[in-house]
């Protein structure tokens, strides 16, 4: 089974690879409690990048360390795709959603890193907490 990390950087790889706007990684390892150990947040332009965007993921991954998401949930709407990894959860929005529900600061007690991608507009909150 491949490192969390390794995951992570493979899962951000192939969202950034694909365009995914404001692509964040949320380290949740030092909260209390928490069920997963990181979340990795984007939205994309439209429902077919948001599908895009999900298959390039689960495809990319499976190639390149034979991991399999254990499931993955909104992919039928694709306007909050939720792939589950276990350790890791990768949450894929429409602009609309990501906007209302703000993942980012709900966890405002994680270290939150911006990563390399498509820009549109500044983050709302301060990077790298």
């Amino acid at each position: 089974m491949a490192q969390t990390e390794q995951v992570v950087d493979k899962i951000i790889e192939a969202l950034a690879d694909n365009k995914a706007r404001r692509i964040v990684k949320i380290d949740l390892r030092n909260i209390q409690n928490c069920f997963c150990s990181f979340f990795v947040i984007c939205h994309g332009t439209s429902g077919t990048h948001i599908a895009g965007l999900t298959d390039m993921v689960e495809e990319k991954v499976r190639e390149d360390l034979n991991e399999k998401p254990f499931h993955i949930e909104g992919a039928d709407t694709a306007r909050w795709v939720v792939i589950d990894y276990g350790d890791i959860v990768v949450h894929i929005f429409d602009k609309e959603l990501r906007d209302y529900y703000q993942l980012e600061d709900f966890w405002a007690d994680a270290r939150i890193t911006p990563v390399a991608g498509e820009e549109e507009e500044t983050f709302s909150w301060q990077a790298d907490r």
